[in-house]
């Protein structure tokens, strides 16, 4: 498989000691820092002429970009929401003796680039020459992760020669651009520019839009702390900076520490963000850089402690799976119920939108585990919130009930692919599995007669009036339709929609014997309404083949040509960048688990031969272009005991980004995608499940690896397991004692519990 590789293997950083100018757009992307509330690419604060992707992202602050155009049908969404880039935070103009340090054009030597995970923080140096003079120069950056609105640069220049004149330029600067803006197209207007001896300021407007969707105000301060000179103060359309000067003897350093504050109109009425942003800014100034970074850093080791996966004897599989992590963290961390995990987090902007059904689908399985059940909660309320929208987004289509979006800011459906936003419809199924994902994990039953129920009514009401019967079969069906493989559109009959959409109906009239009669009285669930449910649930077709005995992905599926992805050209691949669209469709090749996807969510309604089936049959049809397919396949293939494949598969979901597997990890990270790591290993290889309100571990190692480790929390209780080549071990670090399944026996679990590890 081939893969590009920048960084040297390492388990708690990513570093190189090349600039990778031919790859820059790609060592900017993995090298991407965030917070959760704003965060940016890797992008040098120096300048770099060359071809680079300027990036810097703030939370929930989007554009409603037109997607009005001449095919416009009726059911389209009226605008595709757009991620935008924001001001521009991290700029430091460097000269010696007048002449500038261009990244791109320089000679550089002893060039050192660092993402440091375990304390969040992105280092770079290098000696450059300039007039004869050569001089050290040392970055660092970090997003403080207490302080949201707060982010710190740090410059050390050291001067190796004679004497030098350091000037030092750090600026604001909002003059931005979306690469995928319309006629290169502006989204921000000017508020306030403005630089003063001792801070700096630029607060920008995103520009009219016609859908009445309201205007975001950012308020970026910046302040400064160094010895050097204060030369000038600069102003200008959308821009503000310093310029400081020194001359430096030989061995002599030049410190800056650039302080900068971001408040936006998400959180403060708009006459308020730039007082608020100075506010912050003089506070974090009166701390200073090292308190701050100690104090960040200090909170990410908390993070970690809770969350963190050991793997010894594969360094490789080590650093894959803390880089996920490490990217999910600082995109999400739970902190405010108003935003969810987006597609590429702060690393680019492609796909728009800030939430797909990946998070119900990937994200809250791990999260689940890995933090509190108030991040869950907050994933699953920001849904709820959004429900008036999706019974909108189903009424456009002339549908009852509820329609969650495929992509959305608001709950208002923003994407501008009619196969998608049409047809995807089992991303409904996916908001209601994981209501009950939730529920069954962390036992929390009153959020379905609080919350859940509302959502679930809702979505069993869209799919009851999706749904048509066939006379001539005396079956319900589902035409028209996508499933999770988006190499097959507008087909009939897909098994897994079909299938999930059975379950929400189930599950909602269970929920709603459960919520009792009062709930259903509100919410106007009469019996007849329950008995055409419970007759789609009884009359529902599933294509299946009886010779193969497997379920079939859609009607037809059997008619195309079935060949392995293995006979496919390396020249080929990807698919999706070699062959035609049309082309693609007419294959029998599955860009993710789509089948697999409903036997990884109903995983104990199946027989491990039923499972063995399906996968042989599925799998090697599947070339894994999307980021999400691997982690599904790796769970089943360690279920069935196929290590190396679920090992295969568990590093390509761990190292899709590091190693670019699928060549795009140059437009922002995978970020949903990023989860499936985690899934990998503890609901793979340490087989890990829930179902009925019951957690079973049936561990296995990978050969190549000595032992892995990692952390859960289950119902106020937080487990640790330990797998290596001689035992497994469970332990109740907190909490009280729990009744668990371990290999398929009950143990009661007071303190550790060890067996001994046999070899499958």
């Amino acid at each position: 498989m081939y893969y590009n590789r920048l960084f040297d293997v390492d388990e708690w950083t990513l570093k190189t000691t090349k600039l990778h100018r031919e790859h820059i757009r790609l060592q900017e992307s993995i090298t991407s820092l965030g917070n959760g509330y704003m965060g940016m690419r890797g992008n040098f604060e120096e300048s770099y002429s060359g071809d680079h992707h300027q990036g810097t992202y703030i939370a929930g602050v989007w554009y409603p970009d037109k997607t009005r155009v001449g095919w416009w049908k009726v059911g389209y969404p009226d605008y595709f929401g757009k991620v935008i880039n924001a001001v521009n935070l991290a700029g430091l103009r460097v000269w010696i003796d007048q002449e500038e340090i261009d990244l791109f054009l320089d000679p550089l030597e002893q060039f050192q680039l660092e993402l440091d995970m375990k304390n969040a923080v992105l280092r770079h140096s290098y000696l450059v020459e300039k007039s004869g003079k050569k001089v050290k120069i040392e970055f660092e950056r970090f997003f403080s992760i207490v302080h949201k609105e707060i982010a710190a640069i740090r410059i050390r220049a050291t001067n190796l020669g004679n004497p030098a004149v350091l000037t030092l330029k750090p600026f604001l600067d909002g003059n931005v651009k979306n690469e995928d803006a319309n006629y290169d197209e502006m989204f921000w207007t000017e508020i306030r520019s403005e630089a003063t001896e001792d801070k700096a300021a630029v607060v920008t407007e995103t520009i009219e839009n016609p859908f009445g969707v309201p205007r975001f105000t950012v308020a970026a301060a910046m302040g400064n702390l160094t010895e050097a000179t204060l030369a000038s103060c600069e102003s200008d359309t959308l821009y503000a900076g310093h310029v400081y000067e020194k001359t430096l003897g030989e061995n002599e350093s030049l410190l800056l520490d650039k302080m900068v504050s971001v408040t936006t109109s998400r959180d403060y009425e708009k006459d308020a963000l730039l007082p608020r942003a100075y506010e912050l800014l003089e506070q974090a100034l009166e701390n200073g850089y090292e308190k701050l970074y100690e104090e960040h850093a200090a909170a990410w080791h908390k993070r970690w402690e809770k969350a963190d996966v050991r793997i010894s004897g594969d360094p490789e599989a080590q650093q894959g799976i803390r880089f996920n992590l490490f990217q999910l963290f600082s995109t999400y961390y739970g902190d405010d119920p108003r935003l969810n995990i987006g597609p590429k987090g702060f690393t680019g902007e492609k796909y728009g939108g800030a939430t797909y059904w990946d998070t119900e689908a990937y994200a809250v399985p791990m999260y689940l585990s890995v933090a509190t059940p108030e991040v869950t909660r907050n994933l699953l309320l920001y849904r709820y919130h959004q429900l008036p929208e999706a019974y909108e987004n189903a009424k456009k289509l002339g549908l009852k009930g509820a329609l969650y979006p495929m992509v959305t800011f608001t709950g208002i459906e923003c994407h501008n692919e009619w196969e998608i936003t049409f047809e995807e419809i089992h991303r409904n199924g996916a908001i209601a599995y994981a209501i009950y994902n939730y529920v069954n994990y962390t036992g929390d039953k009153a959020y379905i007669s609080q919350y859940g129920i509302d959502v679930l009514v809702g979505i069993s009401r869209f799919f009851a009036d999706r749904v048509h019967f066939s006379e001539r079969k005396q079956k319900y069906m589902i035409h028209g339709v996508t499933g999770p493989n988006e190499y097959e559109n507008n087909v009939n009959n897909n098994w897994y929609t079909n299938r999930i959409a059975v379950w929400t109906l189930k599950y909602t009239l269970a929920s709603l014997d459960f919520a009792g009669a009062e709930k259903a009285a509100a919410l106007n669930v009469t019996d007849e309404e329950r008995a055409h449910w419970q007759d789609i649930i009884g009359r529902m077709y599933f294509p299946y083949d009886e010779e193969l005995g497997i379920f079939l992905q859609q009607d037809g599926f059997l008619d195309k040509p079935i060949k392995p992805a293995a006979c496919l050209p390396k020249e080929d691949l990807p698919l999706n960048q070699h062959w035609s669209w049309d082309r693609i469709l007419r294959s029998c090749y599955i860009k993710q688990a789509d089948v697999l996807q409903g036997f990884y969510f109903f995983n104990d309604e199946f027989t491990i031969e039923e499972k063995r089936r399906h996968f042989e049959f599925y799998e090697p049809l599947t070339v894994h272009e999307s980021s999400l397919s691997p982690c599904v396949h790796a769970i089943l293939a360690a279920e069935l005991r196929k290590e190396d494949k679920a090992v295969e598969l568990y590093k390509r979901t761990s190292r899709l980004d590091l190693d670019n597997y699928n060549h795009d990890t140059e437009d922002g990270l995978h970020i949903t995608s990023m989860t499936g790591s985690w899934l990998s290993i503890v609901h793979g290889f340490a087989g890990m499940r829930t179902f009925h309100e019951t957690l079973s571990f049936a561990p296995f190692l990978p050969k190549d690896w000595d032992e892995y480790a990692f952390k859960v929390n289950y119902r106020h209780r937080l487990l640790e397991v330990k797998v290596n080549k001689r035992e497994v071990a469970v332990s109740l670090l907190e909490g009280k004692p729990l009744q668990l399944k371990l290999y398929g026996e009950f143990i009661h679990l007071t303190n550790t519990y060890t067996k001994e590890y046999k070899l499958s």
